[in-house]
């Protein structure tokens, strides 16, 4: 009970946190399954289950608000899904290390970004609408894909900064369709690909799936009521804490 207790809690908290700031549940919750002695491969499978819960509680919350457009909507499924398989077909067979080097830099370099765009994000604009629009935005979707289904720590950040930077979005509806559409589809996907290849470690599922359903619908509904500039400086604490953990973790 203690250790369900203590997985519940790391869920709740990885959960809400990155529902709040557009993704980085993996900064938390993925190494704390590592550190309480699962392998990368069993508790990257494992917290890739536990984060379908994370969309379910944002999509529960994110709904109520019926600001998802259908294109876009299929847009990031067609899109980054096959990157997600393909990224989680060979992630169990490579080394990850320089990966992970390599990721670490990238993402904090997001959050350098962000700190240093001061008006991005903050309200909401069309832009790249037109079928070349779609062609790129659909293709970097496609290799953020791949790298959600290999190294998932912070990934969902990178959809989330596409969508503002390409879309135009302003950080609250970027959010939004992060959680939903790459916390549900793919991450079900990837949990399925990686179920189907290697283990899942099912004694601690129960407990990380209701920390991320709480988690995510609470931090769902704290990025609807606060604005834009709260959002994007949670997205700026939670990149550059992923990209130093990557780096030095």
């Amino acid at each position: 009970m203690a250790e369900q207790l203590l997985i519940f809690i790391i869920s709740l908290f990885a959960n809400l946190f990155s529902a709040l700031s557009g993704g980085g549940a993996g900064l938390i919750q993925l190494p704390a399954l590592i550190f309480l002695g699962l392998p990368f491969g069993l508790a990257l499978a494992t917290h890739k289950v536990a984060t379908i819960a994370l969309g379910l509680g944002a999509t529960a919350r994110h709904m109520k608000d019926n600001k998802i457009e259908p294109d876009f909507a299929l847009l990031l499924i067609l899109a980054g899904v096959p990157g997600v398989i393909l990224g989680a077909s060979f992630i169990l067979q490579i080394p990850d290390q320089m990966a992970t080097l390599a990721l670490g830099i990238l993402t904090m370099g997001l959050g350098i970004y962000s700190i240093f765009s001061p008006n991005l994000g903050q309200r909401n604009q069309i832009k790249n609408r037109q079928a070349k629009g779609y062609i790129t935005g659909a293709l970097v979707l496609f290799v953020i894909g791949i790298l959600n289904g290999s190294l998932t720590s912070g990934t969902g950040l990178f959809v989330t900064l596409w969508l503002i930077r390409w879309f135009g979005f302003d950080y609250k509806l970027a959010v939004a369709y992060t959680l939903v559409f790459v916390g549900l589809f793919w991450n079900a996907s990837g949990a399925i690909t990686l179920g189907l290849l290697g283990d899942i470690h099912w004694v601690w599922i129960p407990a990380l799936l209701l920390g991320s359903v709480i988690g995510g619908y609470i931090g769902a509904h704290l990025s609807i009521v606060k604005g834009n500039r709260v959002i994007k400086r949670s997205f700026e604490i939670v990149t550059i804490l992923i990209g130093l953990t990557l780096i030095f973790g």
